[in-house]
């Protein structure tokens, strides 16, 4: 229930996987992150990047939202159409 909440920083390369999920806020978060909006079969359907503190987003057809430390899904050329495959580590 507490996601990335109490974190100081989300380290690149990292990510957070919530689920099922299509919305999500960054109320009392310290810094801000992408979030990934996935529909059931792990198909990019937006992306909100840096979302800062303080603020609420959500994409009509998510199943699921990934959040990553802001600018990472720039860094990673991720855009919608974009299928995940997700791995645990």
């Amino acid at each position: 229930m507490r996601g990335l909440l109490g974190r100081r920083e989300l380290p690149r390369g990292e990510g957070l996987l919530l689920r099922p999920a299509a919305s999500i806020h960054t109320f009392f978060m310290r810094f801000a992150i992408d979030a990934v909006f996935l529909d059931a079969d792990g198909v990019v359907v937006a992306i909100e990047p840096e979302l800062p503190p303080w603020r609420v987003a959500g994409r009509r057809g998510a199943r699921a939202v990934v959040e990553l430390s802001a600018g990472e899904a720039a860094r990673r050329s991720l855009a919608p159409g974009d299928q995940l495959v997700l791995a645990a580590r």
